[in-house]
Order: C-alpha cells, then structure tokens, then sequence
C-alpha cells in the first residue's frame, strides 16, 4: 500500500509534466494542496500557468513537488476528473509512484489494453486441485504496477498473483506469469461495463531480475504499438 501523504492542507506546489528520460522537467504550474481522500487519492487546486488555468488532460503524466525548494519532496500522478468541493473546483490525482526525494523515472504508465488473469492462493481448488483464475482487462501498466477492469472485489491491501498475456513473437512479449501485486486503490466500473470495478495494483519483486522482465515487457508494448 502506499504510504500516506503527509502534505499539509493549503501547502504550496510546483508542478510539471513529464518529461523524456534525460530531460529536467519545468516545475513552471503552480497549484496548492486541498486535501488526500485516500492513500492513493487527493485533490489540488486547478493548476495555474502564467494567470490561466490549466486544462485537464488524464493522459498526462504530472509531477508534484513540495516541500522547500532543494530539498523538497516529489510525487507523480494523473489527474483523474474535475471534482467541486463547495464553491471551488480541484483536480483529483491518482498518486502512481511513491514519494521520494530524488525522483526516478523508473516506471512509465502505458494505457492499453490487454488481457490478463489474475488469483489468490486462498481461493477453492477446482477437482485438479488447480486454483481457477478470473479475467481482467488492463486500463494501463507500468514496471511498479497495473489498473485493470476486474470482477473481483478486492479490498485496500489485499495480495494477489497476476499472469500478463504473451504479446507477439520477441522473447520480451513472453507471458509473465505469478507476479505479486498489492491491491492500493478501488472504484467502480462505468455503467454498461462487464466488469464490477476498475482496481489499482502494485507490483512486488522479490527478484530485481523480476521487474527487469516487467520492464522489458512494457518497453516491447511501447515499440509494438508505437505508445
């Protein structure tokens, strides 16, 4: 689960897109802190951009930084929808990453969508004393960890084992199976949806060569199908 966020209501922020590995970001947004609703969710104020207020795009990556100016703190997030809290409006951001002092780029989200199968070892056998999987559908995955369309209803905290498809020929399309993940956040599936509940994960190594089969699986994504 992520840590809580220790951010002080009406706490300045610097924000800035994402930028390409190598490339410093421009922390030239300026915003403040309204409040978390959970460990993974918060509210800032709309950001602003030289007197103007931004436009809201969910597809871009942000980063948030706090604290004081050398040795302050940064975060990453999506803005997820426009949310009215009495007479303001704030963005609501999905934190993706820990906080940290020195920000890594390590794990880059790629929205699409694949299907995946995902269990937990308490689950009842079937007659081959097999544990039967459930279906899921990706809304995006990164090397940290995935959101996906799910049946299940898992609770904040809980484990479970996930199997990512083989995608193409390339040995780093190969399926990925039994990858630890740690259920961190929880909504509702959109009306009409065949799935109960769209559920955020994080990925748990116990073998950095692990992640290092994740990463290359999303980086092989990201060339196939030029993401």
């Amino acid at each position: 689960m992520a840590e809580k966020l220790k951010i002080k209501s009406g706490s300045k922020l610097r924000i800035a897109f994402d930028t390409k590995v190598g490339e410093t970001p421009a922390f030239n947004l300026v915003s403040t802190f309204n409040k978390a609703l959970d460990d993974t969710m918060f509210l800032i104020s709309i950001p602003m951009l030289n007197g103007k207020s931004m436009t809201m795009d969910e597809n871009k990556k942000l980063l948030i930084r706090y604290g004081p100016e050398t040795t302050g703190m940064i975060l990453a997030g999506y803005p997820e929808e426009i949310v009215k809290d009495g007479i303001r409006n704030y963005w609501k951001i999905r934190r993706v990453t820990e906080q940290r002092q020195f920000f890594q780029r390590a794990d880059e989200r790629v929205k699409i969508s694949l299907p995946l199968r995902y269990w937990q070892d308490t689950w009842p056998t079937n007659a081959d004393g097999d544990i039967p999987p459930d279906d899921a559908l990706t809304l995006d995955i990164s090397a940290g960890g995935i959101a996906a369309y799910m049946g299940y209803d898992f609770r904040v905290g809980e484990i479970c084992m996930i199997t990512l498809p083989r995608v193409g020929t390339s040995a780093s399309g190969a399926a990925i199976e039994g990858i630890v993940a740690v259920s961190c956040w929880k909504r509702e599936a959109p009306k009409g949806s065949p799935y109960r509940n769209i559920c955020g994960f994080q990925f748990r190594y116990p073998d950095p060569a692990d992640k290092d089969r994740v990463l290359d699986y999303v980086g092989y994504l990201k060339r196939k199908y030029a993401l």
